[in-house]
């Protein structure tokens, strides 16, 4: 049997011929996403590291979008810690107040990520991303470091489930409706 798109993109990104369910792969990133809550934790770590560098500041996005405005002193001295480690850094895509908006349709609008892209982020929606045909994953803050620091992650190669609906939907019943019930017939891990 030949290999979902999940497969083929994760195969690409670790330069391998083939992966399956289950393997574990070292893959390059095209993409790793932080925003105001999660990466003040990934940058600490980050320079707990002790590179000088970030490995391709094209292929970082940072965006304060949780809290912007800053909602208090807490919110406010995150956002200023995104903002100076894309100063120093020289980050690329960093989305100030006034450029910002919601992370997960920023990106794509701004023509970040693709088809067959692999984007990770430290945030639990950024497998938002499968919509535009790239493979995307949240990550934790210490994985974000790290991915910034060599352009790497490892990964688990996930399982597929095929699924088959047959008729029609009724009036007023979407597709949002039909993974929602499916969802809750398999539960939120599959």
């Amino acid at each position: 049997m030949g290999m979902t798109i999940t497969e083929k993109i994760l195969a690409a990104h670790a330069g391998k011929e083939r992966v399956r369910p289950g393997d574990l792969i070292q893959a390059q990133v095209d993409l790793i996403l932080g925003n105001d809550i999660t990466s003040p934790v990934a940058i600490k770590e980050f320079e707990k590291i002790g590179v000088k560098k970030v490995f391709n500041s094209e292929a970082i996005a940072l965006v304060p979008d949780h809290f912007t405005p800053n909602k208090d002193l807490k919110s406010a001295e995150q956002a200023m810690m995104l903002r100076e480690f894309a100063r120093k850094y020289e980050i690329a895509h960093y989305f100030e107040v006034g450029k910002m908006g919601i992370e997960h349709c920023l990106l794509p609008e701004q023509g970040l990520v693709g088809p067959g892209d692999l984007v990770i982020g430290a945030d639990s929606h950024t497998c938002t991303y499968g919509a535009v045909g790239a493979f995307s994953t949240g990550v934790g803050s210490t994985d974000m470091a790290a991915a910034m620091a060599s352009g790497e992650v490892w990964l688990k190669v996930p399982p597929s489930i095929k699924f088959h609906f047959s008729g029609s939907l009724q009036t007023w019943v979407g597709g949002k409706d039909l993974i929602l019930y499916t969802i809750g017939q398999i539960g939120v891990d599959g």
